[in-house]
């Protein structure tokens, strides 16, 4: 018998926020899709690239473990991370002499994993090896050296030899298709740099001329800002100065003030702007398109609701339709958007003491499935082509097998107006408000019956970060309770109905939603 699978991903996210988390009627929303009715190719830049830590933290066998698992669920294409040049990954040391010493045994074993799963690097060029630095100057934990090279020829020196070992190991068709990224957020300082704007530019320059001259055809890029900064001027630069540049990267965070918290000791607030992120990246594509180089890729290499390892919104339900509305608001304006990170396992910081504690990750340090890593486990089973479709807060798409996607989400802004942070808000169980109903239309089904799985993200539902508060926050997890939140937070379908499609091919239902829910619908004919 044939089997037509129709996929019906649901997130639900108004665009109207409410301080203070009150209602706000979804019962006039329609969603109405028809399956004959096509826009062109779905843009999956959402799902392109992912971030991790550091380099060295992908020789774990856990980290290891959980990134295949990762791109398994959610087909990541490429993966950046930090400290690739960092001391501990062995990469430079000089002689007595004060000659270079390369080796990459380290970076090998990462970068095999890396391919071994059919992922690739977006290859981030830094932090300075100790041997090359021209100060002492360190970040996180882990003392990654900050400061411009001693000898800039060194400097490139090495870039070329790095790129000459990829191109030996991998091949050039594979390298050709990677991209090498220079430094990371140079527009801190103090933070990820000790030098001046004109000292980055030198930075990149030599680095950027070292790749292509293994292969002009490897892609070079940077300034890998934070908040979006020094796009005009990096383009500017490398215009003027006959600098090789493929793509901008730059980065931004849903934050409303600062930009790096090591120790997340300040105190963070969700920025209510309805622009939050999206914005930032929109305002980047208009900055590339008014350049002297108007083509260029432009690659978020950074992105999420806060920029601090230690806000516990990155635990809560609040995310997953949080990541929805920023990703659906910024459209095709980036080529990619990586968050930022697939994983807890991230020593910023140093190591970390407790199972949920606002890190970064999708997934948390025991690979436990957070409510932002089913925002991407279900954008994943999205199809190739997208339906059209006039609600704003959501995606409608078809495959080539015939299955029909449609994904819709409420984002509902609850934090207090005044006088409380995010550490202050996410850390407590926080119960979710009804939002009525939204009625969805699917026209162009074949007639038939149909088999309805209901899957669901939410408050209590998919939701380690309330099955912890509920087991006390405990400072550690028994295997036993490792195991039970697993189990309850699987993402395996919560509901199984019958659905008859008759000579029409009319599908149409209200469906029940509360603030902030995830709700995904598959239909497999019978």
């Amino acid at each position: 018998m044939k089997r037509i699978l129709i996929t019906v991903l649901v997130f639900i996210n108004s665009i109207n926020f409410n301080l203070f988390g009150q209602n706000s009627s979804s019962d006039n929303r329609i969603i109405k899709v028809n399956y004959n009715n096509v826009t062109g190719k779905m843009n999956t830049m959402f799902k392109e690239c992912i971030g991790a830590g550091r380099a060295n933290e992908g020789l774990r066998a856990d980290w290891q473990q959980q990134l295949a698992m990762a791109k398994k669920e959610c087909d990541f294409k490429y993966i950046r991370m930090h400290g690739l040049l960092t001391d501990d990954m062995a990469v430079y040391r000089e002689d007595s002499k004060g000659n270079p010493e390369y080796n990459y045994q380290y970076v090998d074993v990462l970068f095999d994993f890396l391919l071994s799963i059919k992922m690739k690097p977006f290859v981030e060029l830094g932090f300075m090896p100790s041997a090359l630095a021209s100060g002492k100057e360190t970040i996180f934990w882990w003392k990654g050296n900050v400061t411009p090279p001693k000898d800039y020829t060194k400097w490139g020196d090495l870039i070329k030899n790095l790129t000459q070992h990829f191109t030996q190991r991998y091949g050039a068709a594979e390298v050709k298709t990677w991209y090498f990224e220079v430094w990371n957020e140079p527009n801190l300082s103090p933070g990820f740099w000790t030098g001046t704007q004109q000292d980055y530019f030198k930075l990149y320059e030599y680095a950027a001329k070292a790749v292509k001259s293994v292969d002009p055809a490897y892609k070079v890029g940077g300034p890998a800002t934070a908040g979006a900064g020094w796009v005009p001027e990096t383009i500017d630069f490398c215009a003027k100065n006959n600098v090789p540049i493929d793509f901008i990267s730059t980065h931004t965070y849903g934050v409303s003030q600062g930009y790096l918290d090591e120790y997340g000791s300040t105190g963070t607030v969700l920025n209510k702007d309805e622009w939050s992120v999206s914005g930032d990246v929109i305002n980047s594509r208009k900055q590339i398109a008014a350049s002297a180089k108007p083509n260029l890729e432009l690659h978020y290499t950074e992105w999420s609701t806060s920029y601090t390892p230690a806000d516990p919104i990155h635990d809560s339900y609040h995310s997953a339709a949080y990541i929805l509305k920023k990703l659906k608001q910024s459209g095709n304006a980036p080529n990619s958007m990586s968050y930022w990170v697939f994983t807890d396992i991230f020593e910023e910081p140093g190591p970390r003491f407790t199972p949920f504690h606002g890190g970064f990750g999708l997934l948390n340090t025991q690979g436990i499935k957070k409510p932002a890593y089913f925002s991407y486990f279900l954008m994943n089973k999205l199809g190739e082509i997208e339906l059209k479709n006039s609600d704003t807060s959501s995606w409608a798409t078809k495959n080539a097998k015939g299955n029909v996607q449609l994904l819709f989400w409420d984002f509902t802004y609850t934090l207090p107006e005044k006088d409380v942070n995010n550490q202050a808000y996410y850390i407590k169980d926080l119960p979710s408000k009804s939002k009525g109903e939204v009625k969805i239309e699917v026209e162009g089904l074949q007639k038939g019956k149909y088999n309805l799985e209901i899957y669901k993200v939410g408050y209590k539902v998919n939701d380690a970060y309330t099955d912890y508060f509920a087991m006390g926050r405990p400072s550690q997890l028994t295997l036993e309770q490792v195991k039970s939140i697993k189990q309850k937070n699987s993402g395996l379908p919560i509901a199984t109905e019958k659905v008859t499609i008759d000579a029409t091919g009319k599908y149409s239902r209200s469906y029940k939603i509360n603030e902030n829910d995830v709700v995904f619908f598959s239909f497999v004919k019978q």
